[in-house]
């Protein structure tokens, strides 16, 4: 991409942020406005939906708009020989600024809500049946990111995304984190959102797995990366399109 490294970086990092405060800012609205726990879901599930929606078509141009250090992983392996991926160098700089903006931006939810600004959850989510539902849920992202750019579809990514992460909220336990930079940014609130500390590590390591089964079923359905040099749309994960140079 042409857009220098620093500002790709900025966007990733400003883009995880707001994404992590839609996702804590309307699961604390949603308890507040309801105690019926299934209109808390909907009502953070819809506002995710829209926010994701909504960053990945602003600042797709910009990175990529991965928000998501799995994703990223994902992008840079399917990518590695074809060229079309992001590079170790771009990973390096993009994954901590996915977490330090995830924790920003459930700080920025609790100052807007006036909740403790740093409270760690207690919403322990320590079970076999979520590490599953984390693997399905990042797998089905991955698959899907990566299928939409080899099948020439990518323009469809930021709503077929946003819509994959609405659905995942509800056919899976976990409420679809999928995202290991989410999750750290979680533990930071003691809210419907949250995550206890504790719970983070088998998450994480659900999503990574996840991540490479992911990897595997595209190549399996999809076939591998087209190389450089090719006229195909690419998808740069999280959903925006690049177009490769056309072949001689």
């Amino acid at each position: 991409m042409s857009t220098p490294l620093g500002r790709r970086v900025a966007a990733e990092g400003v883009g995880t942020a707001v994404l992590v405060a839609v996702v804590v800012g309307s699961g604390i609205q949603a308890t507040e406005l309801s105690h019926d726990v299934g209109v808390q879901l909907l009502a953070n599930s819809i506002s995710t939906v829209f926010g994701l929606g909504v960053l990945i078509v602003l600042l797709g141009p910009v990175s990529g708009a991965h928000f998501n250090p799995a994703v990223t992983l994902a992008a840079w392996f399917a990518g590695r020989r074809s060229g079309d991926g992001p590079t170790l160098r771009e990973v390096v700089a993009y994954v901590p600024a996915q977490l330090g903006g995830a924790v920003g931006g459930a700080v920025l939810a609790d100052a807007m809500f006036a909740e403790p600004l740093v409270k760690w959850s207690t919403h322990d989510r320590f079970a076999g049946h979520l590490w599953l539902a984390e693997t399905v849920a990042t797998a089905g992202l991955v698959l899907l990111i990566l299928g939409l750019g080899r099948t020439g579809q990518g323009r469809l990514a930021p709503a077929a995304v946003a819509s994959y992460i609405g659905a995942a909220y509800w056919f899976t336990s976990s409420t679809s984190f999928a995202n290991p930079a989410v999750t750290i940014g979680r533990t930071f609130s003691d809210t419907f959102a949250g995550i206890a500390p504790g719970s983070v590590l088998p998450f994480i390591v659900a999503q990574l797995l996840g991540a490479a089964v992911g990897l595997g079923l595209a190549a399996l359905l999809f076939g591998a990366a087209v190389p450089s040099g090719t006229t195909t749309a690419v998808v740069v994960a999280y959903g925006e399109t690049e177009r490769a140079a056309s072949a001689p």
